[in-house]
Formats: structure tokens, sequence, C-alpha cells
């Protein structure tokens, strides 16, 4: 039985280096010859757009949608976080940017507040895939 198991230890061993010897060593790749070979890896044209895609290419983009947009977006205006910022979510859609001076139970303190920043809105129609569930709520960005 030791006969055996020294005979498969020596022949595995011979095996083992015989393959480290003949076999050709590791090299990095070189990125050169990557992009020499296929250029398209380097920028591939994104033809899969959606709904969002397309809206966040438009112009209205850079205002806060009062039809579309997630409670976060308020953020950057003073006194809209969370309270008002959750009125105007609660009560859209609108048809128009002044619709929100119409939502009732407001103070004079948010009118005053809405009012001064109507050009920081856009009254988009709505689009489903921002207003599915409770994402507008809690979109998932944390």
């Amino acid at each position: 039985m030791k006969f055996w198991r020294s005979l498969f230890t020596i022949i595995g061993i011979v095996v083992f280096s015989s393959s480290l010897l003949l076999s050709e060593p590791a090299q990095a790749l070189d990125f050169n010859s990557i992009v020499q070979t296929s250029p398209h890896l380097l920028a591939v044209e994104n033809e899969r757009r959606n709904v969002a895609d397309d809206f966040f290419a438009t112009e209205s983009a850079q205002k806060i949608d009062i039809n579309n947009s997630a409670i976060r977006d308020f953020r950057e205006l003073r006194g809209f976080y969370p309270r008002l910022a959750s009125l105007i979510i609660q009560n859209a859609p609108y048809e128009n940017v002044d619709d929100v001076l119409s939502i009732s139970g407001l103070s004079n303190t948010q009118i005053e507040r809405l009012q001064a920043n109507l050009d920081q809105f856009v009254a988009n129609p709505p689009i489903d895939v921002f207003n599915e569930g409770d994402e507008r709520y809690n979109p998932g960005l944390y």
C-alpha cells in the first residue's frame, strides 16, 4: 500500500512540475491591443432609452416638476421640505403651475413661499414611471 501511495505521489509531482515548466508565463493584458482590435468598446452608443431618460433630456427637467418630482427634489427650496412638498404631491396632478396656489389648507406663509418660487416649477403631464406606488415620497435614494 505504501508503495502505491508513494508511486502516485511521485507521478503527481512529475506531472505537476512538467505542466509548470511547459506552460507559458501569465502576462498582463495590454489595453491598447484591445482598443485597436475593437474600438467600439470605448464608446458604445446607447440606443436604449425609456420615458424617464426622455424626460430628463428636456429643458423642463431643470425645474421641479410638480406632477412628477419626488419629495426630495423640494429640499433646496427653503420652507418646502417636507410639509409643503408633501401637500404639493398629495394634490397633484396640476394643469399649470399656478394651480398649486389653490391647495386647500395652505397658510399665508406657505402661499407666499409658493408665489415666490413659481418660476422654479413646471407642470408637465403626469408620467407613470414617476408616479407609481409611493415612489414620489420614497424613491429609494439614500
